[in-house]
């Protein structure tokens, strides 16, 4: 039978938190206000010195856990192979980085640590048995650009299969599920020059149904896109549309089992109370097809594309993100 839940991730905060307009609390009231269930966490972003973290902030993190009684269910941790200017990180060196995240997210009491896009796949069958001790899972995030076809996402799953550990899975980001190109994105380059013509164009191939992320890079775009690059912007934007995959729900058939959790992308939630890219009434009833027990965390992306001087109010967009969320597993029907 299907559970599933709901949790924001606070990266959908960002522009508040690094303005100074609310802090790590105001975040956790923030979600508790909306009777949000969890909480993901970036802890580089929100926590001092992570992930060697003082005992003091951790004992504070769980305080204001209990006191808006919120389950803390993410951390989205960083392996930086590039923390040099002359070299890459040694194998060794990135596995200390791992087994310090996992620590952190055990002090933390996290079960599930979101290993970033790219992360080196060598170091993860070396780090399963800390996790194991830990008690916390390793999930790869599948996110637009690097979808589940990825050669580089494959490597991953590759030894996900075949190690098939409870303690390897994916966090799967539901922008590889866009039907429309996000508008405030459109919008965004336009206002800097973006040759609307191309603009045109990429939303004609949604429209189509087809997937774009083969045509997104300039140098292999087909003749006929390369015709209306006519500047930086444009390649820019074209290289951006590229991280909005058109993929079918089907394609999770087999992952499944493998899911441990979901980032709610989204961009723009319309007035009509729906996310205006991302067909997100299809994307709930599969997962009640499939029962999926797990969550959903609302990660708002829409304050990437607020030119300078215009005010980002991402808990108004999260507010209307989590209230679509909760229609929909309800199975409230939207008035759309």
């Amino acid at each position: 039978m299907s559970s599933i839940k709901t949790a924001v991730s606070l990266y959908s905060f960002q522009d508040e938190y690094a303005r100074g307009k609310m802090t790590l609390e105001d975040c956790l009231k923030e979600l508790s206000e909306q009777g949000v269930e969890g909480v993901e966490i970036i802890s580089d972003q929100m926590l001092h010195n992570a992930p060697f973290v003082l005992n003091e902030d951790v004992e504070k993190w769980r305080h204001l856990l209990q006191k808006h009684d919120i389950v803390p269910v993410c951390n989205d941790i960083f392996i930086n192979t590039k923390l040099y200017r002359n070299r890459l990180l040694t194998k060794k060196e990135n596995l200390e980085l791992l087994k310090n995240e996992l620590k952190l997210a055990n002090r933390l009491g996290i079960k599930l640590v979101r290993l970033v896009s790219l992360t080196p796949t060598d170091i993860i069958e070396d780090a399963l048995p800390l996790a194991e001790e830990l008690d916390v899972v390793m999930a790869l995030e599948v996110h637009g650009g690097m979808a589940l076809d990825h050669p580089e996402t494959k490597k991953f799953t590759d030894i996900m299969f075949r190690v098939n550990s409870p303690y390897l899975g994916l966090v799967v980001d539901t922008g590889i599920f866009c039907r429309k190109h996000p508008r405030v994105s459109t919008q965004f380059f336009l206002d800097q020059g973006l040759n609307k013509e191309l603009a045109d164009y990429i939303d004609r191939e949604f429209a189509e149904g087809r997937d774009v992320f083969h045509i997104s890079h300039p140098g292999h775009a087909p003749a006929e896109v390369q015709a209306l690059i006519k500047s930086k912007i444009d390649q820019e934007y074209l290289i951006f549309a590229g991280g909005y995959e058109n993929k079918p729900l089907s394609e999770l058939d087999k992952y499944m089992p493998y899911i441990k959790h979901f980032h709610g992308k989204f961009w723009e939630i319309t007035e009509e109370g729906i996310e205006y890219s991302i067909p997100y009434d299809e994307f709930i009833s599969y997962l009640k097809e499939k029962n999926f027990d797990g969550y959903i965390a609302s990660e708002y992306e829409g304050g990437r594309f607020a030119l300078p001087g215009t005010e980002i109010n991402a808990v108004s967009q999260v507010r209307a993100h989590q209230k679509m969320l909760k229609s929909l597993i309800k199975g409230v029907e939207l008035n759309v």
